[in-house]
Parts: structure tokens; C-alpha cells; sequence
């Protein structure tokens, strides 16, 4: 049982304890809160007020950034690599000692993608894998959680590929939960956290036919090539990068 958002600290700091077992999370989520803690702390769920988010019509692709994402495509997947890019965001980064990606994190989000809540989008190049993110998809929204890249580009290159599958899915919400330095680039905004979660409750009421209770996404089929994306003279749909000035 988790207590209301609204008795979160300044930093979003709501609550300790717990586990991270499938079922806490997944409720956690629903309720606009998710876990972040170091290796060997006790749990900490966070609500931060703001809440960062991306709009997915609000995808920034700089002319610049499109015209590498031709010259020199990545091809982007979904649930291809799953574990293999939650150990590269888990990774240390440079100029950082350790990291907050631990072992019982990434045992728990590997169950939930197993489980079907849990996704990857991959960046590759030469068929190595060289940037990609994870985060949890329920119904009509995704909570993004970490994002790694090992040549420049990547992770936008993941992201576009993320966004891209959204779309297709018809979600209306992509939570960045706070907001970054890349993210901003790349279009995500802070939005008071009673915003947020009166779109998070939308994004998850079930659509006619829908089941009460929430089912993994249905699997589909995604390989595409940022060169395609990114084509001049593509439709909206076809070419989701909207070229604007640096």
C-alpha cells in the first residue's frame, strides 16, 4: 500500500521499503510513482512535482540530427536485446564511480520483460549494438527509466525509435519522469505532477473491448532504419523527424 503522492518531500521523495515484485511495481507505476535507490540502500519511491514528459508530437529532431540519422543510420528494434541494454544502462558512466542500476533493479525489470511489461528499443550499427532504452509499457502509455549509448547519436537514435512505436500504438503519454539536459533537447517538459497524473489515469482507462485488468502489449514486429525515417520528402507518419533550425 503505497501513501498519496501529495506526501512527497521536495524532491519527490515519497516512501521506503517494500520489494519489487512484479505486482508492487507494476501498482506503483499506475499510481504515478516508480523506484529509484542505490545498491545495498533500502528502496525509495519517488513522485517528483514537476513530472518531466515528452509529448509525442513534440519530438525535437534537429535538421543537423536528421541528416546524420541518414548519412549514417542506426537500425532501430524493439525486445531484441532486452537484457543486453539494461546491463549497458547499468553500466558505469564516464567520469562516475558505480551506479544506482543494481542487481535486484535489473533482476526485476528482466522479470517484468519477461512478463511482457517490461521493453527495449535498440539502436544498431554494423549489427552492434550501440545505444538503446528500457522502460515499462502499459495500456496507452510508457514510463521510460534509463537510456545508454556508445557512439554519438544512439540513445536519440532509441528514442526515435521509441516514439515512433508509440505512435503506431496509438499512446498519448511518455514519461521522462525528470527532466535531463538530452531530454530537453530532444522535446521533453516538466508538467505539474496533478497533470501528469490525470493524463497517466487516462492513458491507462481501457478503450471499448479492453479487459479491466492490464495485459502485456500485444508483441509486434519492429525493424526500421533511421535513414527511412529521417527520408526527405517522407509523410508525417513516414518521417517523425520534424526538421527545426539548431
Amino acid at each position: 500500500q503505497f501513501p498519496s503522492v501529495s506526501g512527497a518531500d521536495d524532491d519527490g521523495l515519497l516512501c521506503s521499503g517494500g520489494d519489487l515484485s512484479p505486482a508492487c511495481l507494476l501498482r506503483a507505476y499506475t499510481l504515478g510513482i516508480f523506484p529509484w535507490f542505490n545498491p545495498g540502500e533500502p528502496i525509495l519511491w519517488w513522485s517528483p512535482d514537476p513530472r518531466a514528459i515528452l509529448s509525442l508530437d513534440d519530438l525535437h529532431i534537429s535538421k543537423r540530427l536528421a541528416r546524420s540519422f541518414r548519412t549514417h543510420p542506426f537500425i532501430l528494434t524493439m525486445d531484441t536485446a532486452f537484457d543486453a541494454v539494461i546491463h549497458a544502462c547499468a553500466a558505469p558512466r564516464e567520469g562516475h564511480i558505480g551506479t544506482w542500476l543494481g542487481t535486484e533493479m535489473m533482476d526485476a525489470y528482466m522479470l517484468l520483460h519477461r512478463m511482457g511489461y517490461a521493453h527495449s528499443f535498440e539502436a544498431w550499427r554494423d549489427g552492434q549494438l550501440v545505444g538503446g532504452l528500457y522502460g515499462i509499457g502499459m495500456r496507452r502509455v510508457f514510463f521510460g527509466e534509463s537510456m545508454f549509448h556508445r557512439v554519438d547519436n544512439a540513445s536519440r537514435a532509441a528514442l526515435l525509435g521509441l516514439v515512433t512505436c508509440l505512435r503506431q500504438r496509438g499512446c498519448t503519454l511518455l514519461d521522462c519522469q525528470q527532466q535531463t539536459t538530452s531530454m530537453q533537447f530532444m522535446g521533453a517538459s516538466p508538467i505539474p505532477r496533478q497533470e501528469f497524473l490525470e493524463r497517466l489515469q487516462d492513458a491507462l482507462l481501457p478503450l471499448a473491448g479492453e479487459e479491466e485488468s492490464i495485459r502485456p502489449w500485444e508483441e509486434i514486429e519492429f525493424h526500421i532504419s533511421t535513414k527511412e525515417l529521417c527520408r526527405v520528402g517522407g509523410t508525417e507518419m513516414e518521417k517523425p523527424c520534424h526538421g527545426t533550425p539548431l
